[in-house]
């Protein structure tokens, strides 16, 4: 919980924390009385969010320009490799074709004079109108699947179209995570809005179990974040 007790020094030293995710969300705010804090949503649907009290943080939002498709993990192993910090930015968005990232004004200068290259295509970056897309929901791919529980290893293993035992191997390799942490247990049963993503795949969210089949088994319901 050390993590959590210097995030929240910040927000009383400065008034905010910097971007958390839901997990640590959850975490701050069992630590805080509810007369304490806002949460600060850059949109709607936004997943990384700041707390703050009084005065909403200023956040910046900048579109990535390039020539070359990207994806959602390209641009994410870009800031990786620049020693960026997770909290110093928030959401990274794709919305039809084009890209777009929340950073803090405290990354301006380092985020304008590095981040010139995504994998192998020169960006630009072009800072646009925070509320330009505060009313955004976000996209997912939705789809359903057969399995015969909804234990997390029997559902990744369906989307991966692997055995089960591959996925203990994911495991081991902390290729895995649920909730925004590593995954420990593979027998864990997924509920509702659950998220979990595999390193190199994708991330998900579990939807619901839509309905029983006749050999007794269960289709439930998938979003892949796009």
């Amino acid at each position: 919980m050390f993590f959590i007790e210097k995030k929240l020094t910040r927000f009383n030293n400065l008034g905010y924390t910097y971007f958390l995710d839901p997990l640590e969300i959850n975490k701050a705010k069992s630590k805080l009385k509810k007369n304490e804090y806002n949460i600060y949503y850059p949109y709607k649907d936004s997943e990384k969010n700041i707390i703050y009290n009084k005065k909403a943080p200023e956040v910046l939002l900048y579109e990535i320009i390039s020539k070359q498709e990207l994806r959602h993990q390209d641009i994410l192993g870009t800031m990786y490799s620049l020693n960026i910090s997770p909290d110093l930015f928030g959401d990274i968005l794709i919305i039809d074709n084009k890209y777009y990232i929340y950073i803090l004004p405290i990354l301006k200068n380092y985020f304008l004079s590095n981040f010139l290259m995504v994998k192998n295509s020169k960006v630009t970056l072009k800072e646009i109108d925070i509320n330009l897309l505060k009313d955004y929901e976000r996209n997912y791919e939705k789809f359903e699947i057969i399995v015969s529980s909804t234990r997390i290893d029997t559902v990744i293993s369906s989307i991966l179209h692997t055995a089960r035992s591959n996925i203990n191997n994911l495991i081991k390799k902390k290729s895995i995570m649920l909730n925004y942490e590593y995954l420990i247990n593979s027998d864990y049963k997924l509920k509702e809005n659950d998220t979990f993503s595999i390193k190199k795949v994708g991330k998900y969210k579990f939807g619901c179990i839509k309905k029983n089949t006749k050999k007794n088994n269960l289709i439930v319901e998938v979003c892949k974040y796009i």
